[in-house]
């Protein structure tokens, strides 16, 4: 994304978000017995609230690493920006909701809805640093005996940045290689911010361990930030990156064609990935929208891995997503293809999860009954 583009990007939601804010002020301020100077003074507060994220977001493209001094600073920042921004979704669904009621515009109502608002956000903060270990067995017809029981890890949407850092994502590899898994599958969406910034704390995802390999596919805020960076750092810590482009697993007479698109942001082609392919047993894709299913199936292919909803990551959004999302989370048939979408292993903005709880997925590939 260019400079220009995510500046235009930014002042349109930018303003969208001070809006409604404004709007949550008027259900907060309007009842409040606050006239002259403090009046002022909360109005400014409710602006500044607004703006923090959007201050958040753009210090975090900065070019360089900051110093210890200043990475402190901005961790606090990111912290108490990003759980604002949670904080104002959830108090302008709920005033929304108060307003469709038709309650009354009173303090104790303004209290309830903020108490109420408060208290999820603080739960889910504390829900979305603990990922549960997800299992999922999936039939496959005719698969050979050799590959009955196969095993693929895999991890979407870490979302490594403002704020998940190193310590999450090295207890997430921790609980990933204690599963002992046959190939590892990271669908998109590794990182927030750029490399130099995050090095250190993507590091850890080289320790993945997996006798046939660890392998990545893009998402769509791999090009938000630096699509071309963040491929080389993968490669360099070991990944095998797909895109586009296949590989052939094979474990004793058993043929597993591993196969990856890029992101719906580029060029993703599943036909084209599978394009001179050897014969196989099975054909597994791995492709960061759920979306790419479609074509998937066209292609033929047996299994299609995806994360990018988040499964709508908290509450209510987990329930509106399914208006704009085809596939949300779990497990799924789409004629004679399985597409399995992971509700993600980390989060994106707000540090809250709840309804949709974050995942680390054990798929195991088993022969269907006959």
């Amino acid at each position: 994304m260019s400079k220009l583009q995510f500046a235009a990007r930014l002042a349109i939601v930018g303003g969208l978000w001070t809006l409604f804010h404004i709007y949550v002020g008027a259900h907060l301020l309007g009842p409040a017995p606050l006239a002259g100077l403090p009046r002022g003074l909360a109005w400014t507060a409710v602006v500044l609230v607004a703006w923090l994220p959007l201050v958040a977001l753009v210090t975090a493209r900065r070019e360089g690493v900051a110093g210890p001094s200043l990475g402190r600073m901005m961790r606090v920042l990111n912290w108490a920006a990003y759980t604002a921004m949670g904080l104002s979704s959830l108090l302008i669904v709920f005033f929304i909701a108060t307003d469709l009621l038709r309650l009354p515009d009173t303090a104790s109502v303004a209290l309830a809805v903020v108490s109420a608002a408060a208290f999820l956000t603080v739960l889910g903060i504390v829900l979305a640093r603990r990922p549960r270990v997800v299992r999922v067995t999936v039939p496959i017809a005719d698969l050979p005996s050799d590959l009955a029981g196969f095993r693929i890890l895999q991890l979407s949407d870490l979302h490594i940045g403002p704020t998940i850092r190193r310590r999450f994502v090295d207890a997430v590899v921790d609980r990933a290689n204690a599963l002992r898994p046959d190939l590892v599958a990271v669908t998109g969406d590794v990182a927030d911010g750029l490399v130099p910034e995050l090095r250190e704390h993507v590091a850890p995802l080289g320790r993945l361990q997996a006798p046939y390999g660890s392998y990545f596919v893009t998402g769509n805020h791999e090009y938000y930030w630096d699509v071309r960076g963040w491929i080389a750092e993968l490669r360099r810590l070991g990944m095998d990156v797909l895109s586009n482009e296949h590989r052939l697993v094979q474990r004793g007479a058993g043929r597993l064609l591993l196969a990856g698109v890029t992101d719906l942001s580029a060029a993703s082609d599943p036909a084209a990935a599978a394009a001179g392919a050897p014969p196989s047993d099975v054909r597994v894709l791995l492709a960061h929208q759920p979306r790419s299913a479609f074509a998937a199936q066209a292609a033929g292919y047996d299994l299609q891995l995806s994360g990018h909803t988040h499964g709508g990551q908290y509450f209510p959004f987990n329930l509106l997503v399914r208006l704009f999302q085809p596939f949300v989370a779990g497990l799924h048939r789409l004629e004679s293809m399985w597409l399995y979408v992971s509700r993600g292993t980390g989060y994106w903005g707000p540090p809250l999860r709840l309804g949709a709880p974050a995942e680390i997925t054990l798929l195991e590939l088993q022969p269907s009954p006959q």
